[in-house]
């Protein structure tokens, strides 16, 4: 949530820094802002509403310069609206700031500096910050840096920053705790963002900060690396970006959504790429073959994750404990810090999150290593907080997610947790090798069955106009499928705006079988793998109630079919193996309704699609 862009060099910033802000416009936001230093003064733009808003704002000011700041803010202190937006300036108008993430004692810090003269103009904490940064400047003689310095070891909260002072035109002061936040070392120049696609044209050379770390950034010099709480030196660590422009762009497509929801064959296939070799039985992960004594030995995995990433972290409590009959617990990671959880030296704790920033899960991490436990981390950005806060872990190579509705996120995360618990169950000795080998080439063939089931895209189509105007949906699925069905209704919510619940099918007769009536569409996960008998039984019980059943069956399926107002098919696989096709229509049909309904797909209301903060 909220997105930092910053850039210091030799080219005009006014474009580099606005494209940037559409760059990061997928992490969701509801105003926007922008600072130039034009070498007299600081000239300042900022609305609420998009960037293309921004835009038409900043015909007002001058745009020349080449140093600025630019920001797009999800709301949490005071309304969206233009004065609350960021940048914020100082009393003096001589400092200015961007900020992502919450100053949690703010309220206490504005009361005194109200006391010491200080005015306020927004309802922001940020605006706080600022101030209190040029108080600490003023009254301790001190230089930016150190002020910045002095001042973050006196809030309480998390925050990714960027300072610049009008009396030094030549630099910008940032930081970090909790909120991400990347350098990227060009030429002659330098730029700042939340993460690396607004400067990826430019250079691939980033530096991630780490928490509690601020960065001097002075033309004509090297970045000055610092500990916020201690003052030592810390030294910058430049890795190079794997990214490429075109991963970030649509290619094509209508929404980053839609080409993401297309680009699932490739991800999956990238994901075990170099990890499985199917005709040779090896399954090849360092990160489990350095630990694989921890993870025979532990007492239990305990898998923490939120949305989308806690749907595969249920799916892989289905894998974990069928095929490698270890046991597993799934948490929400926001709940888990907060319930005095048993932890002990002898648990594997796997956390999961697409970004690798969500603030939850680097909690619950943090908790999890005071206590002794292990941790692996499953993340898909190199180099994020997750990536550096766990002792080992694996990426999922799904490449840039743009869309705030997670999808190939969710098909990479299942696959790369489905190696982990084969290469256990392998180690354990739970499998037969003819069992072992089965697992390792049907995963092999799954790009091409996930193709085959993006074919049913048309039919789909047809589907989501029937049902668009819908108020309420059901969805249902058994075993392995149940956290697919969550994931279906979530899709649903998230970008549509209708209201959607998933329940496994068996507890529909406790409780939701009283919402179903003539209006009602029920999505059923019915492959013929697991409980198919069990399933079909509970769309005879929605049909006799009127309920209106759209079937998501395997190739060939005719009992279904009979029953059925709808049916989607999806190629035949083993039954661990079937939420990799059985979710693809479900992302899809959850796209056609909201494109239907006018929504926006890509930047849905009221979300973010890195949630940095509590």
């Amino acid at each position: 949530m909220c997105g930092i862009v910053g850039y210091i060099g030799y080219r005009d910033a006014f474009p580099i820094i606005i494209k940037g802000l559409q760059r990061l416009e997928y992490r969701g936001y509801d105003s926007a802002g922008i600072a130039l230093f034009d070498g007299n003064q600081i000239n300042l733009a900022k609305t609420k509403g998009k960037v293309e808003d921004l835009k038409k704002k900043a015909k007002d000011i001058s745009q020349k310069g080449s140093i600025g700041i630019g920001h797009t803010r999800w709301a949490t202190h005071g309304v969206p609206n233009d004065v609350n937006s960021h940048p914020h300036y100082s009393n003096s108008g001589e400092l200015v700031i961007i900020h992502n993430g919450i100053i949690e004692n703010y309220e206490a810090i504005k009361q005194e500096l109200t006391k010491r003269g200080y005015t306020f103009q927004s309802d922001t904490d940020t605006e706080v910050l600022v101030n209190l940064i040029e108080e600490v400047k003023k009254t301790e003689n001190v230089k930016l840096g150190k002020a910045v310095q002095i001042a973050l070891n006196q809030v309480v909260g998390a925050y990714a920053i960027a300072v610049f002072d009008k009396q030094k035109p030549d630099e910008i002061v940032v930081a970090k705790l909790g909120s991400p936040l990347a350098i990227g070392i060009g030429e002659n120049e330098f730029f700042i963002a939340s993460d690396a696609s607004p400067f990826i044209e430019f250079t691939n050379n980033a530096v991630y900060l780490e928490d509690e770390e601020m960065a001097i950034i002075r033309l004509g010099k090297e970045i000055k690396l610092r500990k916020i709480k201690d003052d030592s030196v810390a030294y910058p660590r430049i890795l190079e970006l794997q990214m490429n422009l075109e991963e970030i762009e649509k290619g094509g497509y209508d929404h980053f959504m839609l080409k993401e929801i297309y680009e699932q064959p490739r991800a999956i296939k990238d994901t075990y790429r170099g990890r499985l070799l199917a005709d040779q039985g090896i399954i090849r992960m360092a990160g489990i073959d350095q630990n694989m004594e921890k993870f025979l030995n532990a007492n239990r995995i305990i898998i923490v994750a939120c949305g989308t990433s806690w749907h595969a972290g249920l799916v892989a409590e289905y894998i974990f404990e069928d095929l490698a009959r270890i046991s597993v617990e799934v948490e929400y990671a926001s709940e888990f810090r907060y319930r005095n959880p048993v932890i002990t030296d002898k648990d594997v704790l796997i956390a999961i999150s697409q970004s690798g920033e969500t603030a939850d899960t680097l909690a619950a991490i943090k908790l999890a290593k005071e206590k002794g436990a292990f941790v692996f981390g499953v993340c898909n950005v190199v180099g994020s907080s997750i990536a550096r806060e766990t002792d080992a872990g694996a990426y999922t190579h799904a490449g840039p997610e743009i869309g705030v509705a997670s999808t190939k996120a969710f098909t990479t995360q299942i696959t790369v947790l489905t190696l982990i618990a084969l290469k256990l169950a392998k180690a354990k000795g739970v499998f037969s090798e003819s069992r072992y080998h089965e697992y390792l080439t049907e995963l092999e063939t799954i790009p091409s069955k996930v193709e085959k089931a993006l074919q049913s895209n048309t039919l789909i189509e047809i589907i989501a106009d029937v049902y668009k105007d819908s108020t309420n949906c059901l969805y249902l699925g058994r075993g392995y499928n149940f956290p697919v069905a969550l994931e279906g209704a979530l899709k649903l919510k998230e970008i549509s705006y209708i209201h959607a619940e998933g329940y496994p099918a068996a507890e529909m007769k406790h409780g939701p079988i009283a919402l179903i009536d003539e209006h009602m569409p029920v999505f059923v996960i019915a492959t013929k793998k697991g409980h198919y008998e069990k399933v079909v039984s509970n769309i005879q019980e929605i049909k006799s109630r009127k309920g209106k059943i759209i079937a998501i069956v395997t190739e060939g399926d005719e009992q279904v079919r009979d029953l059925a107002d709808h049916v989607i098919e999806v190629p035949e696989t083993l039954e661990s193996l079937t939420p990799l096709l059985t979710t693809i229509p479900l992302q899809l049909l959850s796209y056609h309704i909201a494109v239907m309904r006018g929504c926006n797909v890509d930047q849905p209301r009221n979300l973010a699609k890195s949630v940095t903060v509590e």
